[in-house]
């Protein structure tokens, strides 16, 4: 078994994007976006339209239609985090206070957006293990296109954020949307995948993965401050159920975040990661040129359209 090495450069700390990662070919079925596109597209057909709307900010236009096209009364809706979501909720509220919706009772997927569902007076439950979610909307960090498979968690986090409840929340919703901007939806994915390990025992999957994705992906433990390194730096990153995040910054695109999520999946002291794959699910893709409206209905012969 590899033992975790420092790279000779220091990445940047998860404040700065991730270095410029190069197409390299690669014998591992996770790596190597050569021809993958095409073949995703083929297996899962998708219904796209798009959607014009009065000027305003992308991102503003798909929260406002996420509320509105998504949301009835009566329902439990999963509140995600990050800047369309936060959108979202500030116009959930809005629609509250004008009568719009009645008996919304929202589920927060972490202390911020809980925080913001609280300023706009917005119900709250706290999530358990079978509470029902009718609906639930989220920010993602990069959404494969042709899958919708979407990776979170990258996002800079803070010792009272959860990347673990806002997984299990978006699993529980009965419909689910993501709200991105257009460059986050794409083939050939590059980057980071964040995966939670047990801090009392972080180092032997760390080292197992290492040599899963080894020449493919590096293994860094997340600080919570300060400089990243490969063992988290002074302060590693703790959550607040007692997770480590370990960051799989992969060196070359993947083909396939399914392929990849299963063999996290697999591996002997994974709590979880950011790999989440959901139907039903939609993606409302924000742009310049208007809203881009996916959803992988089709992929089910039933509902198929």
């Amino acid at each position: 078994m590899a033992s975790l090495a420092i790279p000779s450069s220091m990445p940047p700390t998860k404040s700065s994007p991730l270095p410029p990662l190069m197409a390299t070919a690669s014998p591992k079925h996770w790596s190597s976006a050569s021809a993958s596109t095409s073949r995703r597209r083929k297996l899962n057909p998708l219904r796209i339209s798009a959607l014009s709307l009065p000027d305003s900010s992308p991102l503003l236009k798909a929260a406002h239609h996420t509320v509105d096209t998504f949301i009835k009364s009566g329902m439990v809706v999963g509140l995600g985090s990050g800047q369309a979501s936060t959108m979202a909720i500030q116009y959930l509220g809005q629609q509250l206070r004008t009568g719009a919706f009645k008996d919304i009772v929202g589920v927060p997927m972490s202390v911020v957006s809980a925080n913001e569902a609280a300023k706009e007076e917005i119900p709250l439950h706290d999530f358990q293990d079978n509470s029902r979610i009718d609906f639930a909307f989220d920010d993602a960090d990069v959404i494969e296109e042709g899958t919708l498979t979407a990776i979170i968690g990258r996002r800079s986090s803070q010792g009272d954020e959860s990347l673990f409840q806002e997984k299990s929340i978006l699993n529980a919703a009965e419909n689910l949307v993501f709200m991105i901007s257009k460059n986050q939806y794409k083939g050939g994915l590059e980057g980071s995948i964040p995966v939670l390990v047990n801090s009392l025992n972080w180092l032997e999957p760390a080292e197992e993965i290492d040599d899963l994705f080894l020449g493919d992906a590096e293994v860094w433990r997340r600080p919570s401050i300060g400089y990243a390194d490969p063992l988290g730096g002074d302060f590693p990153f703790v959550t607040r159920e007692g997770h480590n995040v370990l960051d799989v910054i992969f060196t070359s695109p993947i083909l396939s975040l399914e392929k990849v999520a299963e063999s996290l999946d697999k591996i002997d002291g994974v709590v979880d990661h950011g790999v989440i794959s959901k139907f039903p699910c939609t993606v409302v893709i924000a742009s310049e040129s208007g809203l881009y409206i996916v959803d992988n209905v089709s992929k089910n012969p039933v509902k198929g359209t």
